[in-house]
């Protein structure tokens, strides 16, 4: 059983290639080898179609990844921007130790 291909090819699909089949016609030609020709014409029509949505199938998946890395990568950013990081700053000990120091002297001068 041999699957007709007329159902999946595209009427402008036919007419470009009757159309170019037409162009390339030799003297003497018959209708049949022009339609033979055509035939073939359009075969290579439909395999180039094929090609070319699956390579933008492809760039459209490779496009998406590289978009999905990049929204990670921002996200990533995001998290590691929003935390403050913290430094030991000596500061605040110094006053602490300083504030003790003083109170403790403040003890010790009103007991003596």
């Amino acid at each position: 059983m041999a699957k007709n291909n007329s159902k999946a090819v595209s009427n402008e699909t036919v007419d470009e290639a009757f159309a170019i089949a037409k162009k390339t016609q030799k003297p003497g030609q018959t209708k049949e080898q022009t339609r033979l020709i055509t035939q073939g014409i359009q075969k290579g029509i439909a395999e180039y179609k094929k090609s070319a949505k699956a390579k933008h199938r492809q760039a459209d998946k490779v496009q998406k990844k590289i978009q999905k890395q990049k929204q990670l990568n921002n996200q990533a950013t995001e998290i590691t921007t929003t935390i403050p990081k913290t430094k030991n700053k000596p500061l605040p000990w110094i006053l602490l130790v300083t504030s003790w120091a003083l109170f403790a002297l403040y003890l010790f001068t009103l007991n003596a």
